[in-house]
């Protein structure tokens, strides 16, 4: 070619892929199914892959396109491949893990018949050449990028890495604390960073000068250019400024951090040596720039702060309705875990952090026996929340009352009737509750349970994990209708017995119901994965069982979840029990049994002799007044008669009593008959119980009359007794049992 517009036909000429070769442009050709099917020698550097395996034939996905930015790289080719031309930005993550903005058009790509075979994608890296376009798409994406986080260290990230290196080389945010103004964040390009008690690192205090371009900034609450950086960001002494001076620092734009009136801190972004780029100073609309990005990073900082108190405060909340510790059982270990869910995506209202209504429990009972507790009230919110500890609170009440578990249930049952609210329609809605309530005797390792629609636990045990084979299992707190049979509205208990050093894993529904992002849950999965992990570490503590089985399951939490792992002890405590006719003389008889099992067992002396004393007092209390005239119900003719109403102090009025009962008794009257009344059962038992630090005594006998504390007169010789256990036992208290009632007390094996 001689001159401009003619063609020449040489054979030597320069080809198309010689030109695109050596242009400084990335270009990328993609088929339909956007494979990678050619890219240029700028394209390989551009993304990293310069002396690297060439990934001809891989998705374009996997050229280094951020996972953020997937779902926009999939409209892009489908809107090519419509015939369409696009132009926009995407963050791209090197093949050597190098951060930074592509600016991109695509174009489609034809064939003959006009059909889109394909697409050209021009790429080249944004930011460095200043284009007013680029920059503003800039300002686009940390609007997005900061819209996406609600944590608060995760937002500020979200910005450095979004202005490094597209805008700036260095980013320094530091935000006060109260007084202090600290370093929150400090992200250099290229990875570099400044030497060591040079500049100020995130989590020190940054004290500029008075003169210094950022507190002009902060005090005139406006943004601040600085082409004369002898004095770097931060502290400001010969070190910091020959590190400023080596690095090549050049220009830097300082904007406040200001949010609803208030000067949360300063933004400072800087330009030097790190990077090549066409544009080496910040310029007037750098600055209107730097300050639109404040204002959003400060806005981003406010909300997050917010979000973090709110959430923290719920937090709270929901922790103080839960136990944080336990103290020591006898022939137990526990571990528990609490889980909250993740923030909540409420349309239309925004993000909101919400608490749950899942708990745990371990309740000290009678005579060394735990109240073992696991639950998850329906729904979320502070109502799900407050019912939960209201019926925590009731849960423990019943339960320290030494109640059956059954029992329990259905008095919770009630309880979650009576905490119902409004649900606009004229109706009441009542929350429904699934509950696990267990009972677990150390000494002869039975175990009763009751069961509200609760899965049921993991049993761990010899090696092997399996779901614990519950034999009876009833509907929801809450869930039942007042009318339903009989059989259908009542809670029911079973028994069963725990190997030696068997494990129960007791959750909620939370730990199994987890997501995998953008999956659905599979509960069944879940649980197979609960299994394979848990069964792993069988053989370890109670606190590794519980990391591993929260660990299990990943996924995001859209559900709380409360976990609780108790395990019995391998070895058997110490237990001591004879029975006694109620006559005076066993008196002197159970408190030799007590006397030689205290020492055998080393208990101090002083403890000891105290501990006969009251021995002494409830078998006393056993042999006058319970044993000699049990209470036992009698159908007559005239009605129901309970024996020994006047020995209880009815009197007189125990026969108005039987008035109220009308009903025909000929039936039982005529079983009665057949049957040998027999004489009362006027035996007790007593049973000693050692623990690790305590001994528990318990006296049972055949009378439904529970004791209760007498006030008795000065010149009064007896009526003191319980009066005694009460005043010098760490413990006391009395529960009735299948046959009567059993009297118990708590003392220490030593003197504190």
């Amino acid at each position: 070619m001689k001159r401009w517009g003619e063609a020449f036909y040489d054979d030597s000429a320069i080809t198309g892929e010689t030109v695109v070769e050596q242009a400084r442009i990335a270009v990328i050709v993609a088929d339909r199914f956007s494979h990678l099917r050619y890219w240029n020698a700028y394209a390989r550097r551009l993304f990293g892959f310069t002396g690297r395996a060439d990934p001809i034939g891989a998705s374009l996905l996997d050229i280094g396109v951020h996972e953020s930015d997937r779902e926009r790289a999939s409209q892009l080719a489908r809107q090519v491949l419509r015939g369409r031309t696009w132009e926009g930005t995407f963050a791209v993550v090197r093949a050597d893990a190098a951060w930074m903005h592509v600016r991109a058009q695509a174009v489609p790509m034809c064939g003959e018949d006009g059909a889109v075979e394909g697409m050209a994608i021009f790429a080249y890296e944004a930011m460095r050449s200043g284009r007013v376009e680029e920059q503003y798409g800039l300002l686009e994406r940390i609007g997005a990028r900061l819209a996406g986080s609600l944590q608060f260290d995760g937002a500020l990230k979200a910005v450095a890495e979004t202005l490094v290196p597209q805008f700036a080389d260095h980013c320094f945010i530091d935000l006060y604390d109260h007084d202090r103004l600290v370093r929150r964040v400090s992200v250099h390009a290229e990875g570099w960073s400044p030497p060591p008690g040079t500049w100020p690192d995130v989590g020190q205090e940054v004290r500029y000068p008075e003169r210094h371009f950022a507190a002009r900034a902060m005090r005139r609450l406006e943004t601040v250019t600085a082409g004369d950086l002898r004095h770097p960001p931060g502290m400001v002494d010969e070190r910091s400024a020959r590190v400023a001076d080596q690095v090549g620092l050049a220009s830097a734009v300082a904007a406040p951090l200001r949010a609803r009136g208030e000067l949360l801190g300063v933004l400072t972004l800087a330009l030097s040596r790190l990077t090549p780029r066409d544009k080496t100073d910040y310029d007037g609309f750098d600055c209107d720039l730097a300050g639109a990005v404040a204002s959003r990073v400060a806005l981003a900082i406010d909300n997050a702060r917010l979000f973090e108190e709110e959430r923290s405060t719920a937090l709270a909340f929901q922790h103080s309705l839960l136990p944080r510790s336990f103290p020591p059982f006898d022939g137990l270990s526990i571990a528990h875990r609490y889980v909250p869910a993740k923030p909540l995506e409420a349309h239309g209202h925004g993000i909101q952090t919400q608490v749950g209504g899942d708990f745990y429990d371990v309740v000290p009972l009678s005579a060394g026996r735990v109240g073992i507790v696991v639950g998850d009230v329906e729904g979320r919110g502070p109502h799900a929340a407050a019912v939960m500890g209201q019926l925590r609170a009731a849960l423990r009440a019943f339960a320290q009352a030494d109640r059956e578990p059954a029992d329990i249930l259905r008095e919770l049952d009630e309880w979650v009737r009576r905490l119902g609210r409004p649900d606009g329609t004229g109706g009441t809605w009542v929350p429904s509750v699934s509950c696990l309530y267990m009972v677990y005797d150390a000494w002869s390792r039975q175990l009763s349970y009751a069961n509200a629609g609760h899965q049921p636990p993991l049993l761990i045990a010899d090696g092997e994990v399996c779901e614990l084979a519950l034999e009876v299992t009833d509907s929801l707190l809450g869930g039942k209708a007042r009318g339903v049979p009989y059989d259908e509205a009542v809670y029911h208990q079973a028994d069963l017995t725990l190997p030696p050093g068997a494990a129960l894993l007791l959750y909620t529904d939370g730990l199994v119901d987890r997501r995998p992002v953008g999956g659905e849950a599979d509960p069944r999965r879940s649980l197979e994965r609960l299994h394979e992990r848990v069964y792993r570490v069988a053989d370890r503590d109670v606190e590794r069982i519980a990391d591993t089985a929260l660990a299990s399951v990943p996924g995001e939490t859209d559900d709380d979840t409360a976990l609780l792992v108790v395990r019995t002890h391998p070895e058997e405590l110490s237990l001591r029990e004879e029975s006694y006719p109620a006559e005076a003389p066993t008196v002197a008889e159970a408190r030799h049994l007590a006397a030689s099992t205290f020492a055998e067992w080393g208990m101090d002396p002083g403890q000891a002799e105290l501990a006969c004393l009251l021995v002494s007092e409830i078998v006393t209390n056993v042999v006058i007044h319970a044993t000699p005239h049990p209470v036992r119900r009698e159908f007559t003719t005239e009605g129901v008669r309970d024996s020994g109403a006047e020995a209880a102090g009815f009197g007189a009025g125990a026969e108005d009593t039987a008035e109220d009962f009308s009903e025909d008794w000929s039936d039982l009257l005529e079983e009665l008959a057949e049957e040998d009344p027999g004489e009362p059962d006027s035996t007790f038992w007593l049973r000693l119980r050692r623990g690790a630090e305590s001994v528990w005594v318990e006296v049972f006998d055949n009378d439904l009359r529970l004791p209760r504390i007498r006030s008795a007169g000065a010149d009064d010789e007896g009526g003191r007794g319980l009066y005694l256990v009460d005043q010098l036992a760490a413990r006391w208290g009395s529960r009735p049992t299948p046959t009567g009632k059993a009297v118990w007390f708590e003392i220490p094996m030593k003197a504190e």
